[in-house]
């Protein structure tokens, strides 16, 4: 049986989509099992005649977990980014060891080291390390920044036909979040790539300026990207964005780190799934009415 943690975020939602379209056997957790039941009843049409379990789990209650747990043998590990990071993952880490789970699949960030100025690559760095020192067998996948992100710039780009950043011409990796399902779908299956770290990103890299003219030429209007510096990008993302100051600090210096690192696409994808990885085009196309 697979466990799926973080079943209702952008990425466990597309691999609850994979394993429905295989039959796989998985169990889906969340915090409110009964609307991701509703969510995959609406998908599957009988839930009860399909291979998905729903289960509650509470990442801070170590007895929902265990109940979550029982009779596992892989968990798919991908709690959405917070402050309650380390102390969540490093104790899912610690049950799914104690109920008898053999292999973890864990989303991480592509940048690790422990003196990255980006606090939440810190924060995946120790919960990496307690996943090394668990004796389990583990897979991390550490994908770049999700095309899906860009939907969140979708109102400002419809609204005002502009969006901002603070990453100037610096080149970004991209990865559509249905290809690190993919990928998670393929390691959680075949025993293959256990023991393995891969970085994940798209086929090609693009700036925020080469993303607006791409904006331009779909909606047949002119859409321009607005620099800031990353302290008035902080206070726009908290003021206008309605960010938490610790979501802001991470936004902020993520586009710093491109900057200051150039980034460059891995082969990663393509060497797991045998074929390329979905392209920004095809992305801002299936998804242009959201900008229009």
């Amino acid at each position: 049986m697979i466990i799926i943690v973080g079943a209702t975020g952008t990425i466990g939602h597309a691999l609850l989509d994979r394993f429905v379209q295989s039959g796989t056997p998985v169990r889906a957790l969340s915090r409110e099992p009964e609307k991701l039941a509703v969510r995959l009843g609406k998908r599957v049409g009988n839930l009860e005649q399909s291979k998905i379990e729903v289960a509650a789990m509470d990442a801070s209650d170590p007895q929902s977990m265990r109940c979550a747990f029982a009779g596992g043998s892989q968990l798919f590990l991908a709690l959405s980014n917070s402050p309650q990071q380390v102390e969540w993952e490093t104790s899912i880490i610690r049950v799914a060891k104690e109920m008898g789970i053999k292999h973890i699949v864990k989303v991480s960030s592509p940048v690790y080291e422990r003196s990255a100025p980006v606090e939440v690559a810190r924060w995946h760095h120790e919960i990496e390390n307690a996943l090394y020192k668990s004796g389990l067998a583990y897979t991390i996948l550490r994908p770049y920044a999700f095309m899906q992100n860009l939907l969140q710039q979708a109102s400002l780009v419809k609204t005002t036909n502009m969006f901002f950043g603070s990453m100037g011409n610096a080149a970004c990796n991209f990865i559509d979040c249905r290809d690190i399902a993919d990928v998670a779908a393929q390691v959680l299956t075949s025993k293959e790539w256990v023991g393995q770290v891969y970085t994940l990103t798209g086929s090609e890299v693009f700036s925020y300026p080469e993303i607006a003219n791409k904006l331009t030429s779909l909606l047949e209007r002119s859409i321009r990207y607005i620099n800031l510096s990353s302290a008035q990008h902080r206070i726009d993302l908290i003021e206008r964005g309605h960010m938490p100051p610790w979501l802001a600090n991470h936004v902020v210096e993520i586009q710093a780190m491109s900057v200051a690192l150039p980034e460059r696409p891995t082969t990663a994808v393509k060497q797991i799934l045998g074929r390329e990885a979905r392209t920004l085009d095809a992305f801002l196309q299936q998804y242009v009415e959201h900008f229009r």
